[in-house]
């Protein structure tokens, strides 16, 4: 891409994420099929006929920005009850895919064997950003175990390609002694990598309290831990994996309501900038991938990628239909009977494996001499598309069809743990009118506010009326203050509720946000932020 044109790039792609985004809602359709399909003929633009998407840029990038977000929005309860299925789906099913899909290239497509295992891994991992973004109608347990394990299968799937290209371009010789030494490495040392980021993060976070400092910080951690890993030649995804579950727990203590609302706003603004970006890019590298095809025919290239697509796609619907048993036939726990799910309810999950960017970004990472690597490139472009417009269109069907309900207990959770941030606040407030010296007309004003919201949440008929609503009717300054040093009770109870496992994470950060709201309400705006 000529230097003069970056600015059209990225003026172009910016519109195209903004108008992409507008029209997919408007056709009730999930944004990244839309972005993806719509990059396509932007690539006859004469601004970005030669853009490229570079395999660095989007690992080096993209990938640790939006792994570090949606590992500090995911569950981590959730994935601790879901363990065994999280790690037999991001470790043991990549390797089935990836095995499957390289015999089927071995033996129908012609490659080597060690660019049959490379074109295995580079379509084996499905895309976290896509399945967030796809599945997000799904019930908690099966939404947050999906997400789980497109955060760490791309560390699986990232070994298997770096060891493939190195027996493809002869730099070693296959063993399983390797083989096996670079996954420990690989996990163990990012798992490492992304705890020893994640507590100078804390350590820098309590000697930092000023919010624009504290927003450069979270920005640093996720390249921080990935470029960690990176020199320890461990997995930087397992590391922004674990980094960012991390500081979802200590977060709340750590973090304040002024910083953590603007951190959240900055993320959520560049996670949509970066995944609709990621998304057109990648629809943008199909012209290149198709006039850059030379071992065989764009119709041929095509019937391969179907196929290659059939067996990613068959192989986990195969997986999530097979291992349930297996386990069932091992496991017989009365709480593991508890858990188990119907064939019906087990199929959305078995559908909703989307590929994404990083599949494509590490085709086009294959060394430009190998032979075969434009055939790898076109049929993972081939995957993705299929994966990701036939699945992620259909996917509402099958959801319906898998008939799913909703079991309340997120609603349960969120009304608990509304009743114990009220009856901390309401428990302290004598003790902290006492310490701000507040009168005990205001003391008493506040008493009743919250009396009354507790006995909104003891009957469901009536409306719910959070007590920092009543804060806006006092305008007494000691109301104010009192208010605002009751949150640190109702904050403290409600993450008391989320480590002793009662309420999920999600619940924590809803609840979070409506105190930190209410906190900057409350509070003195600040001077300077800075």
């Amino acid at each position: 891409m000529q230097d003069p044109h970056v600015l059209q790039v990225v003026v172009v792609v910016g519109c195209a994420v903004i108008g992409f985004t507008w029209l997919a809602g408007r056709l009730r359709i999930t944004p990244p099929i839309v972005l993806l399909l719509g990059g396509v003929p932007l690539a006859f633009i004469p601004w970005t006929s030669d853009v490229v998407l570079e395999p660095t840029v989007v690992l080096l990038v993209f990938l640790p920005a939006l792994l570090y977000w949606e590992s500090l929005t995911t569950s981590l309860r959730e994935i601790r009850s879901n363990l065994r299925v999280v790690v037999l789906s991001s470790v043991l099913l990549v390797l089935a895919t990836a095995g499957l899909v390289a015999v089927t290239a071995h033996a129908l497509l012609g490659l080597s064997w060690p660019l049959a295992w490379v074109l295995g891994a580079v379509v084996a991992p499905t895309d976290a950003t896509a399945m967030a973004a796809v599945a997000g109608r799904m019930p908690r347990r099966t939404l947050t175990t999906l997400r789980a394990e497109s955060l760490i299968n791309d560390g699986t799937a990232l070994v298997v390609f770096a060891l493939a290209v190195s027996v493809a371009t002869g730099e070693q010789v296959f063993s399983w002694a390797s083989a096996i030494g670079a996954f420990a490495l690989s996990y163990v040392g990012g798992a490492v990598a992304g705890l020893v980021v994640a507590w100078l993060a804390v350590r820098a976070r309590k000697l930092v309290h000023a919010p624009l400092s504290e927003a450069a910080i979270s920005l640093l951690t996720p390249f921080g831990a990935f470029l960690l890993a990176e020199e320890l030649h461990a997995s930087g995804v397992l590391a922004v994996v674990v980094c960012g579950l991390t500081l979802s727990q200590s977060g709340p203590r750590v973090i304040g309501a002024r910083t953590r609302i603007q951190t959240e706003a900055f993320w959520r603004v560049t996670t949509f900038v970066l995944n609709g970006t990621l998304f057109v890019l990648v629809g943008l590298q199909l012209r290149g991938a198709v006039e850059g095809l030379s071992s065989t025919s764009v119709p041929g290239a095509a019937a391969q990628a179907l196929l290659v697509a059939a067996v990613v796609i068959g192989t986990r619907l195969l997986w999530m239909n097979v291992t349930p048993y297996v386990i069932r036939a091992i496991d017989r726990r009365p709480q593991q009977r508890l858990r188990r799910v119907g064939f019906r309810q087990r199929q959305p999950m078995a559908w909703a494996g989307f590929r994404g960017g990083v599949s494509l970004a590490a085709a086009l990472a294959v060394p430009q001499d190998v032979p075969g690597r434009d055939l790898i490139v076109l049929v993972t472009f081939g995957v993705i598309l299929v994966t990701l417009v036939v699945q992620g269109l259909t996917l509402p069907a099958v959801l319906r069809w898998a008939r799913l309900t909703d079991d309340g207990s997120e609603a349960r959770e969120h009304a608990l743990a509304e009743r114990a941030a009220t009856e901390a606040g309401l428990s302290a407030l004598p003790a902290v009118a006492e310490r701000l010296g507040v009168g005990p007309l205001v003391v008493e004003r506040v008493r009743a506010d919250y009396e009354e919201h507790l006995h909104v949440l003891a009957d469901p008929t009536m409306p719910v009326e959070d007590p920092a609503l009543a804060a806006e009717r006092g305008q007494h300054a000691d109301d104010q203050r009192l208010r605002a040093a009751l949150i640190a009770e109702k904050r403290a109870a409600v993450v008391g509720l989320r480590d002793s496992r009662k309420i999920d994470d999600i619940v924590l950060r809803r609840l979070q946000s409506r105190l930190d709201a209410e906190e900057v309400r409350l509070s003195a705006p600040s001077a300077d932020l800075d």
